[in-house]
């Protein structure tokens, strides 16, 4: 199976965002990769690891990392801006907290997944945990990637040589997440608990797919449907007591 390079690029080699909207859309993408990414991870070692998931993984983290170097740039550029207006280095002060929180759950899934790859071997199967979860991961990195359906390149077994590889592509990669997060709080110095949260309370989120909206139906209700269960509640309770009412009226009768 070949392996390609999914290691950060240099600086200046991936698209900045030129606009305030083009960079909150690309934190919001580089979350849903990064949430993607904790997802497969999660499957890592148990019944449902194979070579697709691991390349699934791969890809997802090649996604993940020209998010980052993008969103680094976009974001260090305008906090670095002395004339940026406060209102504008707010919203940026915000979206640097929620990239440089998810730069770092990506980093401690990025960690999880070697540590796993050291002890589970697909090339061993009977050593993978029977976690009794069942079904395919390439929907949920489809939807992250934005691919109407995922190419698997190869559907054998890898070898030792080829996992060893892996892991130390990895490795490499790790170790250019954590320069990256340290570079970042040398070049911007934002306190995350100075920055406070806006938005509306109880807000809709912020972006939802089919699925999600198909989980959240099951448990809503429209408000009428609340009403009329009141409705019909009172009138069983009303009939409970004419009834107990009634048979209490009979037997004072018949036992006079």
């Amino acid at each position: 199976m070949p392996l390609s390079n999914n290691k950060v690029a240099d600086d200046g080699t991936a698209c900045e965002a030129n606009t305030p909207e083009e960079g909150k859309a690309m934190v919001d993408s580089l979350i849903k990769v990064v949430a993607c990414h904790r997802h497969l991870a999660s499957c890592f070692g148990g019944s449902t690891d194979s070579p697709h998931l691991r390349q699934e993984l791969r890809q997802t983290r090649e996604r993940a990392q020209k998010l980052t170097l993008s969103c680094r740039q976009h974001l260090t550029s305008r906090l670095r801006d002395k004339d940026l207006p406060e209102a504008e280095r707010k919203d940026a002060e915000l979206l640097w907290v929620a990239f440089s929180s998810s730069l770092e759950l990506f980093y401690a899934d990025m960690c999880k997944v070697f540590n796993m790859g050291n002890n589970f071997s697909l090339a061993n199967t009977c050593a993978l945990v029977q976690t009794g979860l069942q079904g395919d991961t390439h929907e949920v990195a489809a939807r992250a990637l934005s691919l109407p359906e995922l190419q698997h390149e190869g559907t054998g077994a890898q070898s030792d040589s080829v996992e060893r590889q892996e892991l130390s592509q990895l490795e490499q990669e790790i170790a250019q997440v954590d320069r990256t997060i340290e570079d970042m709080e040398l070049k911007v110095n934002v306190l995350r608990w100075t920055v406070e949260a806006r938005g509306p309370q109880n807000g809709e989120p912020v972006s939802t797919d089919s699925a999600s909206l198909s989980i959240m139906g099951g448990d809503e209700e429209a408000p009428g449907g609340t009403v009329e269960r009141r409705k019909i509640y009172m009138i069983m309770v009303l009939c409970g007591v004419a009834a107990v009412a009634v048979v209490i009226s009979l037997c004072v009768i018949f036992l006079a």
